[in-house]
Order: structure tokens, then C-alpha cells, then sequence
């Protein structure tokens, strides 16, 4: 488990985190949330002992990094996919973190083929597209069989092959109950992959939810086009089954938006009141639009 508590940073006059608390917990795939510069990798620097708090603190399974007994089999991390040496070959890369991090030489093998890159193992990784140093940095956090993953924009440079690819390993991972935390600044990449969200503007928490909770958020309409929306609008306003819209607005000059009544009682509607409908269908406001309503302030 993860947990952020009261988490500030402050660089001179500018706070990058500001009282950020948050849980992730085991078997989960949680979607750490916000615009670029948002706070989202200071946090998870801090959560790394990478970077030294201002105030609060963070800690994995119940301890700060710093104290954790084995932190290479506790934890992985990719937070960049440049850092390794570009001469070397992928195999050997890994090859020299297992033996820094003792573990056994035939690991490195294992995890190539856990992110598939067996094949350009022997390839020296100057060669590799950013995709590749992704998959790269992925195997690498993957090393020591960790519980608990940190994951910073980790679909950065992947085709739509690789994003489906990174969706489904990690949700595979969440179902092994590892603590999976994934930042990211668009929430359509993660959409598809996390179980809850965690949502920061400006370093402070905006909202910590479940992806169904956010999903509640989205407003829908009924919209309907019919060459007499005056005779639809007309029956809207008398009501349908006892029931009326909550709003009715004219949309262009062969339509109308309806608010507070479900698709089924619009038709009904333009049929007792005897007009052709040349469209109808509900539409609801997407999810980014509610992620970038969050974070600049206003209500979605």
C-alpha cells in the first residue's frame, strides 16, 4: 500500500506539493492524475527518497523508502526512460542491476520477455525508439518482482499496439494484488486501465476516486432533431408520463437538447405529439472534458 500524508515540497518561492495526502491500495491500478506540472513526479520522488520533503511524508507498505529492508524486491520505479547507458545492450543493462541489486543473473532474461524485447535484447540501446526504452525502463522496475510499481507517464512513445499492450500487463499485475500507481496527464490514456483516480492541479488533490465515481460525474442530454422541434418542445414542456425536463434548449434550427429525461420519454414525446424525429440519441459529456474541468477550477 501507499500512503501520502499532509505531502508538501517546496523549491525557494514555489510549492510544487502542497498538503497532498492519498491512498493506493494493493490490487489496484490507481491513476495518478494532472497537467504537466501538476506535482505528479516531485510526488513520486518523494515517495522515493529522490527528493527530500518540505513537510509530511510518504511511505510504501507502512515505511518510508529509506527504511525499507529490501527496497529492490519492494518496490519498482520507472520514472524516466533515458537513464540507462546508451552503449550497452539491453540484456547487459539489466544484467549490471541485478548484480547491484544481487539478484540472480537470469532475471534480466525474464523480464525481457515479460515486456518483449527478447529479440533486440542483444541491441545496443542507443538503437531503441523511445517505445522500446519505455518497455525498457518497465523490465527494469520489474527486476526484483516488486509489490508495489511507480510508473511516470509510462505510455510515453508507445504506438496504439503498445498502449494496448501496457493497459493489459498491467492489469495483470493488479490481479497478482500489487499496488500499481501509473501518473499520467491525459486521463483518455488511462482510462481503459485504472481501477481508481487520483486527481492533482497546481499540487493540491482535487479528487481521489473510484473510475466509476468519476464516470457518475459526466452530465448527459437527449438530443433530438425533428423539422418541428417547436410541437416536440411544446409537448416536452406538458410533460411525458407525469414527468418533464429538467431544461430544453434549441440547438441550431432542427433541434433540441433535453435535460432530466431518458431517451425513451423524449421518443414518446415527439410520437404524442405527432412529429418526425430525424435523430435521437443521448449524449454525455466525455471523460477528459471532466478531468480538465477539475483541474482548472472548475465544476464538471
Amino acid at each position: 500500500m501507499i500512503e501520502v500524508t499532509e505531502l508538501s515540497k517546496d523549491f525557494g518561492p514555489v510549492r510544487a506539493v502542497d498538503h497532498l495526502s492519498f491512498l493506493v491500495q494493493p490490487g489496484t491500478v490507481t491513476g495518478f492524475l494532472g497537467p504537466n506540472g501538476a506535482g505528479k513526479t516531485t510526488t513520486l520522488r518523494m515517495l522515493l527518497g529522490l527528493v527530500a520533503p518540505t513537510s509530511g511524508r510518504g511511505t510504501i507498505d507502512g515505511r518510508p523508502y529509506a527504511d525499507l529492508p529490501d527496497p529492490v524486491r519492494t518496490v519498482g520505479a520507472a520514472l524516466e526512460a533515458s537513464s540507462f547507458h546508451p552503449g550497452r545492450t539491453a540484456v547487459d543493462q539489466l544484467r549490471v542491476l541485478c548484480l547491484a541489486a544481487r539478484l540472480p543473473r537470469q532475471r534480466a532474461d525474464e523480464v525481457l520477455a515479460m515486456v518483449g524485447l527478447t529479440q533486440v535484447g542483444d541491441h545496443r540501446i542507443h538503437t531503441f525508439s523511445t517505445g522500446m526504452r519505455q518497455r525498457l525502463a518497465l523490465a527494469a522496475a520489474l527486476l526484483g518482482d516488486p509489490q508495489v510499481l511507480l510508473l511516470d507517464e509510462p505510455t510515453n512513445g508507445l504506438d496504439p499496439e503498445g498502449i494496448a499492450w501496457m493497459r493489459g500487463l498491467l492489469r495483470h499485475l493488479a490481479t497478482q494484488g500489487r499496488t500499481v500507481l501509473v501518473s499520467s496527464h491525459v486521463l483518455a490514456e488511462v482510462e481503459q486501465t485504472v481501477d481508481h483516480v487520483v486527481i492533482v492541479s497546481r499540487g493540491r488533490l482535487v479528487r481521489a476516486c473510484s473510475l466509476q465515481e468519476l464516470v457518475t460525474t459526466r452530465s448527459a442530454h437527449v438530443l433530438a432533431r425533428s423539422p418541428h422541434p417547436e410541437a416536440l418542445a411544446a409537448q416536452l414542456a406538458e410533460g411525458v408520463d407525469g414527468r418533464r425536463p429538467l431544461a430544453v434548449n434549441r440547438v441550431g434550427q432542427d433541434a433540441l437538447t433535453v435535460e432530466g429525461l431518458p431517451i425513451a420519454l423524449v421518443g414518446r414525446a415527439a410520437l404524442m405529439a405527432g412529429v418526425e424525429l430525424h435523430e435521437l440519441r443521448e449524449e454525455r459529456t466525455d471523460l477528459e472534458d471532466v478531468f480538465l474541468a477539475l483541474t482548472s477550477g472548475e465544476q464538471p
